[in-house]
């Protein structure tokens, strides 16, 4: 099992591209599932999760072509992929393949929707809290969905086809935004969607979906009004950078005192982490197309944040600022809000010698001087990051364990860091 190894103290200085977001790839690369005809994604980043969507894509059969990056094209343009479901020869999701990643328990809608029948296995995913499925399952039951659960498998049935109707999220939730979104696309009439997810990600799916030849309104409000099609048209898009990435380098630029521009990134997308950077000490300056990130070295500001739901500070980038504050002179204070049991980087990160105590939904976190470099393990994506951060700051050598945690939503991490001057590599199991 691969290893990351990582001597700390040196500080960020250069350029990183920001790739395509992993979290609009894969809600769009389902959609492909919504037509016959061939939907070109560009911008599509390499990673484990998007390779394992693209097998379980297959096995409905869908075709996928796959293009790679272009000499002499923008570093931070990933790969473009064709996807073509002429025919969904395969309404089974299984749970070998579900069970490895929540997302993809999003087929379930535009099954249902095009096929009329669907079994899709309850997913599985990052060990970050039970995120059950419930929003899901009540919104495809107003569209007209009958629903059963049997033996771990959702099974779904719309002999009559899907309809338009109001439905009203008693929460705020992403996937179950996408999951109805994506099945009301071929829904007959108006679908009223009250409390929809605004995160940029659900914003580029829709945007996705116009160019499919739906018509979508209150695109990036809490409210969506979408007319459904009988037939989707194919279409080419340009997956978003990845805010959660460019947010994570930020945060590791600010640690280190470094000075960083995030090529491709989008300001508008992270304002609140944008913000909280910028309380913490370092200077943050935006263009249209970058953003620049300064420390000069002056010390870090303590900091008290909650997780909410877009345009509210993200809960993705929860484990990174727990890093950065680490080392500020004084206590912060986060209030995990979204997920319960997304705490589980604490114990690793005292490892590294932070100073952390939890109490239920809260994380009091005492600045140290220093952290001092030792064997991590990492426990989730979000959680892995946040040791990469650390040891970057660190004193000595910092080992990080599981790492392909890392490998599901961050590509080519250690070139790009490596790159701007950290000393990092990769250690491959004989």
């Amino acid at each position: 099992m691969d290893r990351i190894r990582i001597v700390g103290g040196r500080k960020l200085e250069g350029t990183i591209p920001i790739s395509g977001a992993k979290n609009a790839a894969l809600p769009l690369m389902i959609a492909s599932m919504l037509t016959a005809d061939r939907l070109t994604l560009k911008n599509v980043p390499n990673l484990a999760d998007v390779n394992l969507l693209a097998r379980i894509l297959r096995n409905h059969g869908v075709d996928l072509a796959v293009d790679g990056k272009r000499p002499g094209g923008s570093a931070h343009l990933g790969e473009t992929f064709h996807l073509t479901a002429r025919d969904i020869v395969d309404t089974t999701a299984p749970y070998e393949m579900v069970s490895r990643m929540r997302a993809s328990f999003w087929v379930l809608g535009p099954l249902i929707a095009r096929m009329g029948v669907a079994k899709v296995s309850l997913p599985g995913g990052c060990a970050i809290g039970t995120r059950p499925v419930d929003l899901h399952l009540q919104g495809l039951k107003a569209l007209g969905a009958e629903i059963d659960i049997d033996r771990g498998y959702v099974l779904a049935r719309a002999p009559k086809g899907l309809h338009g109707a109001r439905i009203i999220f008693p929460k705020v939730s992403v996937g179950a935004t996408h999951n109805v979104l994506l099945a009301a696309a071929l829904a007959k009439g108006e679908t009223v969607i009250e409390n929809a997810a605004r995160e940029p990600e659900v914003g580029d799916v829709a945007d996705c979906l116009v160019k499919m030849g739906v018509r979508i309104g209150g695109i990036g409000t809490s409210t969506l009004r979408i007319q459904g099609r009988d037939r989707l048209e194919g279409a080419v898009h340009t997956v978003l950078p990845d805010r959660i990435e460019a947010g994570t380098f930020a945060m590791a630029t600010a640690a280190t005192g470094g000075d960083v521009t995030l090529a491709g990134a989008r300001g508008h997308d992270l304002s609140t982490a944008l913000d909280a950077i910028r309380r913490v000490g370092a200077e943050v300056t935006e263009s249209d197309d970058a953003i620049r990130v300064v420390r000069n070295g002056a010390g870090l500001e303590p900091i008290s944040i909650e997780t909410q739901p877009f345009p509210g500070f993200p809960t993705d980038l929860q484990a990174q600022l727990m890093a950065l504050m680490t080392r500020a002179r004084g206590t912060s204070v986060i209030r995990e809000t979204i997920f319960e049991n997304r705490f589980m980087h604490v114990q690793e990160l005292a490892r590294l010698g932070a100073d952390i105590q939890l109490h239920g939904d809260t994380a009091t976190i005492k600045g140290v001087k220093a952290l001092q470099g030792a064997p991590v393990m990492a426990t989730d994506l979000r959680a892995s990051v946040s040791l990469v951060i650390a040891a970057l700051t660190a004193e000595g050598e910092t080992t990080i364990n599981r790492v392909y945690h890392l490998d599901r939503g961050f590509e080519r991490l250690e070139e790009k860091l490596s790159r701007c001057g950290a000393d990092i590599e990769r250690l491959t199991a004989s």
